[in-house]
C-alpha cells in the first residue's frame, strides 16, 4: 500500500507517521512505501519506505514526480493554522485554499490516468460552526464559519463530498478540536493556551490564561487524534454518510478540570487569567456534542481528564 502524508512534519504529522511505520494502516507491514510532503522534514528516518521531500505540497513539481505512481491512501494535514491564515490572508488562502484544492484535483487525476481512486483523509477543524455555537450540538449542527481558516476547512469538506459523490475521490473528513499538547509556546493556532496550560504545569511554569477558568472547551490528544485519523482511513465507503465529515468525540471539559488534573500530576503551579474576548469566544464556549453516532462509527475520545493528561503529555 502506497501511503502519502502531506504536513507529515508537523505536531500530528510526526505522530502518524511512526504509528503507520510501527503499526500499519489495518494490519502491521501493510505499508509499502510512505511518501511524506512538509516545508520542513520530520526525520531523519531510517525507513527503506519512506520517502520524503521538503516542499509545497501544492506544487506541481512537487507532486507530479511523486504521483507518478499511484496512491493508496492520502492524509492531508497541511494547513497554515488559523491565527496566521487571519493575519496573513493571502497566504492563507493560498494554502489552505488554493493550494487544497490542487492537491485533491491533481489526486483525482489518478482516478482518469491509472483507474484507482485514491482514498482521503481531510484534517477538517471545529472551525468550521464559527463562534455562534447553541447551547448543545450534534452532527446535523449547521456549520457557520467566521474565520477564513474555518470558511476553507468547511470548502475542503464539501468539494471532497462532490468528488466522492462523482467516483474522482474516496473521502472522508474529520472536524478536529485543538489537539495537546503542542511543544511550541506558539505556533499560530488560536487554541494554543490549550497546549500552554500543559506544558507550564508539567515545567512548574507561571502562566497567564487567555480563558477564564470556567471555558469549556473541547479536548483530543495527539495520540487519540492519531487514532481516530487511522479509524478514519480503514472506514468502508459503502455506508458512510453522504457528507463525508464526522466530528470524532471529545472530552467536554472546564479550563479547571484540566487545571485540577494537572495538580494532581505534578502538583501545584502558578496560574493566573486575563479573558481575551475573540478567544473564549472561539475557544472556551463549546457546548455539549452528542458523538453517538461517531462512536458507532469507531471513533474514540481520551476516556477521562487523568488519562489525557497522561496521553497528551505521553507520559506512557
Amino acid at each position: 500500500m502506497r501511503v502519502l502524508v502531506t504536513g507529515a512534519g508537523g505536531f500530528v504529522g510526526t505522530a502518524l507517521v511512526e504509528r503507520l511505520l510501527r503499526d500499519g494502516l489495518a494490519t502491521a507491514g501493510d505499508v509499502s512505501e510512505l511518501v511524506l510532503i512538509d516545508r520542513q522534514s520530520g526525520g531523519p528516518y531510517s525507513d527503506a519506505r519512506i520517502t520524503e521531500l521538503a516542499g509545497d505540497f501544492s506544487r506541481p513539481e512537487t507532486l507530479d514526480p511523486l504521483l507518478s505512481k499511484p496512491v493508496d491512501v492520502v492524509f492531508h494535514l497541511a494547513s497554515m493554522p488559523g491565527a496566521q491564515a487571519e493575519a496573513e490572508p493571502a497566504e492563507g488562502d493560498r494554502v489552505n485554499l488554493w493550494g487544497m484544492l490542487a492537491l485533491f484535483e491533481r489526486l483525482a487525476k489518478q482516478a482518469t490516468e491509472h483507474g484507482r481512486v485514491a482514498r482521503v483523509v481531510y484534517a477538517s477543524s471545529v472551525a468550521v460552526y464559527g463562534d455562534a455555537l447553541p447551547a448543545a450540538m450534534d452532527e446535523h449542527t449547521a456549520a457557520r464559519p467566521t474565520t477564513s481558516y474555518g470558511t476553507h476547512k468547511l470548502i475542503g469538506e464539501l468539494v471532497l463530498a462532490d468528488w466522492t459523490r462523482r467516483g474522482k475521490l474516496d473521502g472522508r473528513a474529520l472536524r478536529l478540536p485543538g489537539i495537546v499538547a503542542r511543544p511550541e509556546r506558539s505556533a499560530g493556532h488560536g487554541s494554543a493556551f490549550m497546549s500552554q496550560i500543559f506544558r507550564a504545569a508539567q515545567r512548574g511554569e507561571a502562566y497567564t490564561c487567555p480563558v477564564s477558568p470556567s471555558a469549556m472547551v473541547w479536548w483530543m490528544s495527539r495520540v487519540c487524534c492519531v487514532d481516530n485519523l487511522l479509524r478514519a482511513a480503514r472506514l468502508a465507503s459503502e455506508g458512510s454518510p453522504a457528507g463525508r465529515v464526522w466530528m470524532p468525540p471529545v472530552l467536554h471539559l472546564s479550563v479547571q478540570a484540566i487545571v485540577d488534573a494537572l495538580v494532581r500530576r505534578f502538583g501545584a503551579f502558578e496560574i493566573d487569567y486575563a479573558p481575551v474576548d475573540r478567544i473564549e469566544r472561539l475557544f472556551g464556549r463549546q457546548p455539549p456534542f452528542d458523538d453517538r453516532h461517531a462512536m458507532e462509527a469507531g471513533f474514540v475520545h481520551d476516556g477521562t481528564v487523568d488519562a489525557l493528561v497522561v496521553r497528551a503529555l505521553e507520559l506512557e
